[in-house]
């Protein structure tokens, strides 16, 4: 009898190890957010990895756990309490946009951080494993659609999104902060681009209180503009920004008298 029933153990254990991960994939494979062609991608697999099944899939995927535990995300502010903690049943979207794909809905006990500010959105950082779907291998993929039915966002949506394509405006990236528009030329206005830097309070003991009570410094130390956060809600949060490298994304202009830069901030995110 004993021996019948490690035999039926061993068994179960091979059985379930076959089930939690599968083959190693022989290329890089786009994780899903739905068993769909046309589904975002949320994430990808290199190859040779062998991904963890995370459940029952249709015909043609499979249903895995999408990599990391932490997963960026936008909710609006709405859903967001006193506390600061994401009301349940919010649904997280990929973007600020309420047509965005949802990544997930938020449920008891998720542990959740608040990463950006976007205007009527708030960007968070959701610590959860997470489910996506990869196409098994040898299963023929559908004929791509006519140009004429594909959706206007057909294209896969990055985990996290900016709120305008940086391209467009300015960069995000590299250690030294953004270089300022021309404020000297004869443009109408100057355009709203990003902009990187350590945030910084302007307010000091014994000293005079600053125009504005937020600045971005270079990687020198020194202030080349302050922040005009007016625009933004939730702004009990900005102090926890203090210290890091930020990105905001606005538009600059000289201060009243011109010896100064100030960004009207739109947006503000963790670097």
């Amino acid at each position: 009898m004993m021996k019948t029933k490690s035999t039926l153990c061993a068994f179960a254990s091979i059985a379930l190890a076959s089930w939690s991960s599968a083959a190693p994939l022989s290329a890089t494979t786009a994780v899903h957010l739905q068993p769909e062609d046309h589904s975002p991608v949320v994430s990808s697999l290199k190859a040779g990895t062998e991904p963890v099944r995370a459940g029952p899939a249709p015909d043609g995927w499979l249903a895995v756990e999408i990599p990391g535990d932490e997963h960026e995300g936008y909710v609006m502010n709405k859903d967001i309490t006193k506390g600061l903690d994401v009301i349940e049943g919010t649904a997280v979207h990929l973007a600020p946009d309420s047509a965005s794909p949802t990544l997930a809905t938020i449920e008891k006990n998720d542990r959740t951080e608040i990463t950006g500010l976007h205007g009527k959105w708030t960007q968070i950082r959701l610590t959860k494993k997470l489910t996506g779907y990869v196409r098994v291998a040898g299963v023929p993929q559908p004929a791509p659609r006519p140009a004429e039915d594909s959706p206007a966002s057909g294209a896969s949506a990055p985990m996290s999104p900016a709120p305008v394509t940086s391209s467009a405006y300015g960069t995000r990236s590299g250690a030294q902060a953004a270089p300022l528009v021309s404020l000297n030329d004869n443009t109408p206005a100057s355009l709203p681009r990003f902009f990187q830097g350590r945030f910084e309070s302007t307010k000091r003991p014994f000293m005079p209180r600053r125009p504005y009570d937020w600045q971005l410094k270079d990687d020198a130390g020194v202030r080349y503009a302050y922040l005009n956060t007016s625009k933004l809600l939730l702004t009990e949060q900005l102090p926890s920004y203090v210290d890091h490298t930020v990105v905001v994304y606005g538009t600059a202009k000289p201060t009243p008298g011109g010896k100064d830069i100030v960004i009207d901030v739109e947006s503000l995110q963790l670097k």
